[in-house]
């Protein structure tokens, strides 16, 4: 399903559409939105963007330009999930916030990855698949494990795994 409170810019390729819900966000021109991805309300998916099936995008993501996300992939955007309040209440929107994560351009997430709230992962990084991203990952990093850890550099078009991890 696309609600019609989606904002579609122009290009944007979604390969199955009765396959996909999306709500309340905005994707950019020229990106392509797999089968069965979630993308909900005040997320923001930048330019180019690849995101592969299965992948879920909570609000308070935002993925700037040319950001590849593999399949699978799973956003969280609250520190403390819970489901009801300290009196056993069953929350509501009023009763958490939003913790805001950042993908800057042309990152790449890797499969089965999960993304912590709160983390920024920078400009040309890469996360590698089944990764879970707990803390900010510096531009042009290599991150992979559980929790995800610089194993190398990303450096122009190549990219350098050091046996150390670093």
């Amino acid at each position: 399903m696309i609600a019609s409170d989606v904002t579609l810019h122009a290009r944007v390729v979604i390969h199955h559409p009765d396959l996909v819900n999306l709500y309340g966000c905005t994707i950019g021109e020229g990106t392509r939105v797999g089968t069965f991805v979630e993308i909900q309300k005040r997320a923001v998916i930048g330019r180019n963007c690849k995101i592969s099936s299965h992948s879920f995008i909570c609000e308070g993501v935002t993925l700037e330009d040319g950001v590849f996300i593999g399949h699978g992939v799973m956003f969280t955007n609250d520190l403390h999930p819970s489901a009801v309040n300290a009196d056993g209440e069953l929350q509501t929107e009023a009763d958490w916030k939003v913790v805001a994560t950042v993908v800057k351009r042309r990152a790449s997430i890797g499969s089965n990855a999960t993304i912590l709230a709160g983390v920024t992962i920078g400009e040309g990084a890469q996360v590698g698949a089944g990764a879970v991203v707990t803390k900010d990952v510096p531009g042009y990093t290599i991150v992979a494990g559980v929790p995800a850890r610089i194993i190398g550099r990303v450096k122009e078009a190549a990219i350098e795994i050091s046996s150390t991890g670093v």
